[in-house]
């Protein structure tokens, strides 16, 4: 009995395992990027994000808006499909599911900083992400982080940039061929 309760305290107090996101991209950018999702700062948007993953709803979904020395924006699994969906809405949609609450945290926008996209309202964010190519001190407490890029920071900084103020990619833009989640 004291070994079970023994074993049960030290798997209690061990650290949860991270969950991570791997994302393959092919275009410009050819290779796999992977990010820790920090669920305990954002536990209901790494959820949602998780949850996309695991019905494939990312899988084929292009980098819309892409903006040098900033960020690469993705993830609107409604409009922004290579195959079947509207370019020129990409960006403008999200999940059938509803929108998130704002979960601000202290955590900087650094590179490799993965940020939920929203409108103006701070509690609509969905189903599209960014990652930050730079720091981005601006955005620290006004959008939800939700991880950090581990690897694959050069597939990051490879993917086809865009054009003008808002970044939109002209052409093929690149995609994210698969969206997986690993413990």
């Amino acid at each position: 009995m004291r070994n079970i309760l023994a074993a049960t305290m030290i798997l209690a107090a061990a650290p949860a395992l991270a969950t991570d996101l791997k994302i393959d991209v092919a275009g410009e950018a050819n290779g796999t990027i992977t990010i820790e999702l920090f669920d305990d700062v954002a536990p209901a948007h790494v959820e949602r994000i998780t949850t996309l993953a695991k019905q494939g709803a990312y899988d084929g979904v292009v980098f819309h808006r892409v903006i040098d020395g900033f960020m690469a924006q993705t993830g609107d699994v409604q409009y922004g499909k290579l195959d079947g969906g509207d370019m020129n809405r990409a960006g403008s949609g999200g999940s059938e599911l509803p929108d998130l609450p704002a979960e601000f945290s202290d955590r900087a926008f650094e590179a490799g900083t993965v940020g939920m996209a929203r409108s103006a309202s701070p509690d609509s964010a969905n189903s599209q992400f960014f990652i930050n190519f730079a720091p981005a001190g601006h955005l620290n407490g006004q959008y939800t982080v939700v991880g950090k890029v581990t690897e694959g920071m050069d597939v990051l900084n490879a993917i086809k940039r865009g054009t003008g103020g808002n970044g939109a990619v002209v052409g093929q833009p690149d995609v994210m061929t698969s969206v997986t989640v690993a413990p």
